[in-house]
Formats: structure tokens, sequence, C-alpha cells
């Protein structure tokens, strides 16, 4: 069963603990299609990047998530891009060695420039000098809030909104009352 799920690639960082069980990207992707917010508004993961550095997802546009004017609803397209900085960091942090983290959504602005006419894509990378800037920053300060842009477009390239999400990602292990004292000395 979950044995072969067990195995752990250092070099590309491709094991997850998720729910305290480790999976790859690919369990990952399975998990989010089946995940309720996601499979009942018909967002579809599409693939997870190795190392946990990319997603690429389609929102698929049928009667569960349109509006009254036929198009995408917006909190359709709000719900697929929210959770999906948060994992992804966390997820990258963990195959690294830090496990005791809890991250989330600190906040969000989302511009619809174009209605939602067809099902919609979008892809996030994530370089790996930003994990590793994000990792650092992490371990020296027990915690980061990093700002990340996503763009989302219909099946013909038209810009359709953009997404900025402030990701908060916290080491539970770390003991911030040391660095206050650090700080107020």
């Amino acid at each position: 069963g979950l044995n072969i799920l067990r195995r752990f690639d250092a070099q590309k960082r491709n094991i997850l603990y998720f729910c305290g069980m480790k999976l790859s990207p690919i369990s990952l992707k399975w998990i989010l299609r089946i995940y309720p917010p996601f499979l009942f508004q018909q967002i579809w993961v599409k693939k997870i990047h190795a190392g946990f550095t990319g997603i690429d997802v389609k929102i698929k546009k049928n009667f569960l998530n349109i509006n009254a004017n036929k198009t995408l609803f917006g909190g359709t397209i709000f719900s697929a891009i929210d959770p999906v900085h948060s994992i992804l960091l966390d997820q990258a942090f963990k195959a690294r060695g830090m496990k005791n983290t809890v991250a989330w959504l600190k906040s969000a602005k989302i511009d619809y420039l174009k209605p939602g006419k067809t099902s919609l894509y979008f892809s996030i990378r994530i370089q790996e000098h930003e994990i590793e800037e994000a990792y650092t920053t992490i371990q020296a300060r027990g915690k980061i809030v990093k700002t990340f842009t996503t763009e989302v477009f219909d099946k013909e390239g038209v810009k359709c909104a953009i997404c900025q999400n402030e990701i908060y990602i916290r080491n539970l292990k770390f003991d911030l009352s040391k660095l206050r004292q650090r700080e107020t000395n």
C-alpha cells in the first residue's frame, strides 16, 4: 500500500509530508484532485512539479461553477489559487527536513480582468533560489511572509485574472521569544 509512497529522492526532494503521510508530487496531485473544494468546483490539478517547485491547474467550466452570466464564478478562480503557494512551499520545506511548520494564506488580492467564458488555466513556478531564500529566512527568523503573483488565462491565452497571495509560514519549533530578545538588545 503506502510503502510505495515512502521513497525519498534527496536530489529532487520528492517526498511530501501531508497529514502525517509521506507522499510524492504525483500523490499530492491526486489528493488535491479529490479534495472536496477542488473536486466540486471542477478544479483539476494537471501536474505537481518535482521538488514541489510548481503546479499546473485547469479550472473546468461547467454547471457547477458558473454564475448568472454563464461565466466562471470568481470564487472558484480564487479557490483554485488560495492554497497552492502555501502547500508547495510548506512541502518543499518538509522535504528539506523542516517538518514542524504551519503555512497559510495571510492575505490576497484578486483582479478579475475578463469574464471566464471558457475553462481557465494557471501555472505556478517557484524557483529553487526562492525556496532556498525562504528556507534560510525561516531558519534564522522562525517565519516568513512572502507575496506571489499568479496570472489566470482562458483557453485562447487571454488573461482573465491576476492574484497576489501573501503567504505566511512558521517553523513551530523555532523559539520566537529568543529572537525578540536579540532584537531588543
